[in-house]
């Protein structure tokens, strides 16, 4: 059971960690066109993310998959930059519902490679494991409960913002998603892979 903390521990701080932070500026592009009103929908988005995130990592564990982390490393930027142009994209959309659907196997397929970019250290921390669905387990738990908490955080801070600032959602969804971009652009430099 203390080993199953641990691994809570860790996905909660691989999430939370703010020198490593891709996983709070994806999970800031997934939640800005979203409200208090629909926080089911982002929570549910989150969930799929933790999942493919988990089922990758299970992958890379179980040796069913090995991607070149170069690769990968440069795909994370990838799947921000996505993410915050299809905010962009998703505001002049007619069929925001319709667009639900994209959203989560989006989020799948990033999830997939966001998981792959933790595998390396993860199999290293696992090394000396004999069972490893315990440790896939709890990581998979402090990731879902870090994601809540910067989901929860960003609605609650674009809710903030846009009620101090009498600013209508849109406006504050390009305004932060052109933002996102610019913060991804020089994370996709340094690690563009050719």
């Amino acid at each position: 059971m203390e080993n199953f903390w641990f691994y809570i521990e860790l996905g909660l701080n691989h999430v939370l960690d703010f020198s490593a932070y891709d996983h709070i500026l994806f999970l800031t592009a997934l939640s800005l066109p979203f409200t208090f009103k629909s926080w089911k929908k982002v929570l549910i988005l989150a969930t799929v993310f933790t999942i493919a995130h988990c089922f990758s990592l299970g992958l890379s564990v179980y040796e069913v998959v090995v991607m070149d982390i170069g690769l990968i490393e440069f795909l994370i930027p990838v799947t921000i930059l996505l993410t915050a142009i299809f905010n962009l994209v998703y505001l002049k959309s007619k069929a925001k519902e319709k667009s639900i659907l994209l959203h989560i196997l989006a989020t799948a397929f990033f999830g997939l490679i966001h998981g792959f970019g933790f595998s390396n250290y993860f199999k290293m921390l696992m090394s000396g494991e004999e069972e490893k669905l315990s440790p896939l387990l709890g990581f998979a738990a402090g990731i879902e409960l870090s994601q809540v908490l910067i989901v929860l955080s960003v609605l609650a801070l674009a809710f903030i913002i846009q009620s101090v600032f009498k600013l209508k959602q849109g406006y504050f969804v390009k305004g932060a998603s052109i933002l996102v971009i610019l913060i991804t652009i020089p994370m996709l430099i340094e690690t563009f892979p050719w």
